[in-house]
């Protein structure tokens, strides 16, 4: 799985995308994956993260993006008017992958973080962690 957070202040966007190499979605399910009271789990009756995610993107003036297909995966993409004041804080970036790095040890995480010019990549991939900072 990668997560990708551009921050370009020239552009006056922040820009996420998210991809998993997943069973991915059908059509129908696609378009149906915005919303709030849909959800193929089985342990519960209604799915928050993705309209979670557009619902924020929109409210900043920007949007979201879903590209699926079955048994390839998912890519999802969404956009925030950086200076917008609806526009939230990213948060606590360390704790989140914390949370997920340890929540799934079978999942490979890259996270790429891109911010003034300079990158942060987070990779578990092959069994090794890097954590660098390296201009783009």
């Amino acid at each position: 799985m990668s997560i990708r957070i551009v921050d370009d202040a020239q552009r006056n966007v922040i820009t996420v995308e998210i991809e998993d190499d997943g069973r991915g979605m059908d059509e129908a399910t696609a378009r149906r994956a915005l919303d709030p009271f849909y959800t193929t789990k089985k342990t519960r009756r209604v799915g928050l993260g993705l309209p979670m995610l557009a619902q924020s993107a929109r409210e900043s003036g920007g949007g979201i993006e879903i590209r699926s297909a079955v048994g390839k995966g998912t890519w999802v993409k969404a956009t925030f008017q950086r200076n917008h004041p609806d526009c939230r804080p990213i948060g606590d970036m360390l704790k989140t992958l914390s949370t997920l790095v340890e929540s799934h040890p079978q999942v490979n995480f890259v996270y790429e973080h891109t911010e003034n010019g300079k990158t942060l990549r987070f990779d578990t991939r092959n069994g090794v962690v890097t954590n660098r900072i390296q201009p783009c």
